[in-house]
């Protein structure tokens, strides 16, 4: 029987019509339903058979879902059909069924992950029992060996005596395991649906993409050392196969032993007249012959590429692009991921835009790194002296010569970390010299701009640094804001764990008591009489979480204002010193913590915009000690913005931007408050180093009245009206990841 499939979820026609429509899958959970006869399919054994055709991606793991009769299908009848990872291409496949019922609705889902394809054929053939039984034994006995066909006729055989049901159903389970599907990551499915590099893909990109001129031309840097002719073969042809022409290769050998290293070098300049190349006499390491290399380069701007690495083939386009659309730029970087000696691409760095903290924390910049030339120029090259981290070092430099418009960041992955033996990419630690040249650049980059801050080394992580920044004498007045009202229980444990375990002196508490009634909430208001740095002020109105904190603001005088809510509690001594080491900061507005449920899971690690429709927290739920993507729950970092739940800014700062917006009662007033900040030119900052519990919502409730929906979808609106396309412009979110699912899950399609 030849069905005919009808789409029914996450299938897209791109082209022709009815069997020989081309469909691009474009979730996880596509499927057809194939049209069966009026009376359905009489149970029993049938043969599928299928043909594809597959253009962008890969098919993987066709499975068939019969429905017997229910309703519904369930996921323990699934049929998976043996068609895995089938790339571009025709594929065919034959594969026996046994529908153990009659089945009244046929579900075919073609694919488990994003691709496009045409289904040349798809049928149905009912055959008896001696044929299944003989399909089954001939496929079990071409996949076995020795002892497997041994074992399949001792086990036929015993089952001639239990019978031939008893039989059927031995040879089905094994005859099904064939099946199991291969793990295929996510990035995978990314690469090879969204980052296509076949001569097609590349070309159809090309299509598309805005005409350059040749005002850019690249010099592309490479030192050298002893590397093996494979890889930095493999690393020169990954320049050759650029689609951007306009390029050169400046190649230094460091005086490489192995003789092979300069002649392969040599042979192909000899065939390409775009490769320069010198030996240098004496071995001086990696920062004298970037130096060596820089020294042959005629280009407008500067690439880095380390000798085993690859360089994805639209690389040089995509920067030229982004170069010639923002002339300001003079320093760029791309995002990367790695790659190994088979060719398969994992572990994808998607970036964040320009983030200075970030940056002097982690080398978030590296790869590619892209440079005018002149600005090399004026800040001297590379320093000896820094090798292992002369990148690092070198962009650190820059970036004192630049204001943060002239740092740019081209969301894609770009360039390909070679994972070989003794490369950092396959294991950060590889080179311990690498981590102590970052900690003196790192440092050298404090002194240099005369900024009173400490790089600090993060114990059982290699490559990464906290920073400490140094809070002048004497120290500034904080006055820490907290609405509350009744909930003694929570008051109490939040005062009192800020009185007992915070090690920052220059504090005061400033209790916003709106309308609380219980006695044991006055009783505990008289006992806080007993502390001079606590006081209590009584604020009668209908609650509004934004009128009340703009009260406080304006009855204190505290150089930083704290926000924070009334079922926080601190759990590290060094919380405040750490927060106003930032907040302090002329150039940063509003800084938050790390909050965590008390279940010592993540509750706030930052504030993501646009997830789900304004904006959400990331990796909530996940166990403390998380590090996130690329660590970047564990370091410090700018973000968009941060909960009010806890966080403090300069009084000066929130004064500027007329406090938080008593438009919005309850939700969204942090998340508009940072933006604003954000808008009159302050850098927002997250700090993983300011651990607190937060019993989220413990006082107020959540919002599951029709009364505070309402309210809820009201403030939703008017931060959409407010803010519009800037909510999915995230610059700190890379447009790689999605707005629909949780925070840094990859995005089917990219949004940028």
């Amino acid at each position: 029987m030849n069905a005919k499939l009808s789409p029914i979820q996450q299938l897209d026609r791109l082209d022709g019509d009815g069997a020989q429509s081309r469909w691009r899958a474009s979730g996880n959970d596509p499927y057809f339903e194939v049209q069966l006869p009026e009376s359905g399919l009489v149970g029993g054994w049938y043969i599928v058979e299928l043909e594809f055709e597959v253009f962008r991606g890969r098919i993987h793991g066709p499975v068939l879902y019969p429905d017997y009769s229910r309703g519904y299908v369930l996921e323990a009848d699934r049929l998976s059909i043996p068609l895995i990872d089938a790339r571009a291409g025709r594929h065919r496949v034959r594969r026996l069924v046994r529908f153990v019922a009659d089945v009244t609705v046929l579900r075919f889902d073609p694919t488990l992950i994003p691709c496009e394809f045409r289904v040349l054929a798809f049928s149905l053939e009912r055959i008896g029992k001696l044929d299944a039984a003989r399909t089954m034994f001939n496929a079990l006995w071409s996949r076995g060996a020795g002892a497997d066909r041994v074992s399949l006729l001792r086990d036929v055989a015993l089952d001639v005596f239990r019978g031939p049901r008893h039989m059927a159903d031995r040879l089905y389970r094994a005859y099904a395991a064939e099946v199991a599907t291969t793990g295929v990551s996510d990035y995978q499915v990314w690469v090879d649906f969204y980052d296509d590099c076949t001569d097609e893909g590349i070309a159809l990109t090309l299509e598309t993409m805005p005409v350059v001129g040749d005002a850019i031309r690249f010099s592309i840097v490479v030192p050298t050392y002893n590397t093996d002719p494979k890889w930095l073969r493999a690393c020169i042809e990954s320049v050759q196969a650029q689609s951007y022409p306009h390029w050169e290769l400046c190649i230094a050998d460091d005086a490489s032993p192995d003789p092979q290293v300069w002649a392969l070098i040599q042979s192909l300049a000899a065939a390409d007249s775009r490769i320069r190349a010198v030996r240098r006499d004496t071995n001086g390491h990696i920062a004298a012959a970037s130096n060596s290399a820089l020294a042959l380069a005629t280009g407008t701007h500067i690439a880095l590429l380390d000798h085993d690495d690859a360089l994805h083939p639209l690389a040089l386009a995509w920067c030229a692009i982004a170069l010639e659309q923002n002339p300001q730029w003079r320093m760029l970087f791309t995002d990367e991921d790695k790659i190994d000696t088979e060719g398969h691409r994992s572990d994808p760095y998607f970036k964040s835009d320009w983030n200075p903290d970030l940056f002097q924390s982690q080398n978030c910049v590296c790869h590619l790194g892209v440079y005018e030339r002149a600005l090399i120029e004026e800040i001297g090259g590379f320093r000896e002296g820094f090798d292992g981290a002369q990148d690092w070092d070198l962009a650190l430099r820059a970036s004192e010569a630049l204001l943060s418009d002239q740092i740019g960041h081209v969301p894609k992955v770009l360039y390909h970390w070679r994972m070989i033996e003794g490369s950092t990419a396959l294991a950060p630690g590889e080179k311990s010299y690498a981590h102590f040249a970052a900690l003196r650049a790192i440092q050298d980059h404090f002194d240099r701009t005369g900024t009173p801050a400490k790089v600090e080394e993060m114990p059982g992580y290699s490559g990464y640094y906290h920073i400490a920044h140094e809070i002048p004498e004497p120290q500034p007045r904080v006055s820490l804001l907290i609405p509350t009202r009744d909930r003694v229980d929570l008051l109490r444990q939040c005062v009192d764990s800020i009185l007992e375990r915070t090690t920052y002196r220059n504090y005061e508490v400033v209790i916003l008591d709106n309308g609380s009634v219980e006695k044991e909430t006055i009783a505990y208001f008289r006992e806080l009489r007993d502390h001079s740095n606590v006081r209590v002020l009584r604020y009668d109105a209908p609650f509004n979480y934004s009128k009340i904190n703009n009260f406080g603001a304006s009855s204190t005088q505290g150089e930083i204002i704290g926000l924070l809510n009334n079922d926080i509690e601190v759990i590290s001594p060094e919380w405040l010193t750490e927060m106003v080491s930032h907040a302090n900061r002329t150039e940063i507005g509003v800084v938050g913590a790390m909050l965590y449920y008390p279940n010592d899971t993540i509750q706030h690690a930052g504030v993501v915009l646009g997830i789900g429709g304004v904006a959400g927290h990331s990796y909530v739920g996940m166990p403390r000690g998380y590090p996130g993507d690329k660590h970047r729950a564990g370091l410090v970092q700018s973000l968009s913005a941060v909960t009010a739940a806890c966080a403090l800014l300069r009084r000066s700062v929130f004064e500027e931007v007329g406090g938080l917006d008593e438009t919005l009662v309850v939700a969204f007033n942090d998340v508009d408050l940072c933006i604003r900040v954000r808008e009159a030119g302050y850098r927002n900052l997250w700090t993983p180093f300011a651990e607190l519990y937060h019993y989220e919502s413990a006082s107020r409730g959540y919002e599951n009245t029709p009364e505070k929906i309402a309210r809820f979808m009201r403030e939703e609106a008017l931060m959409k009206d407010r803010w519009g396309d800037l909510l999915e412009k995230d610059p700190y979110y890379n447009p790689n990841f999605t707005l629909t699912s949780a925070p840094f899950s990859l995005a089917y399609p990219p949004r940028g």
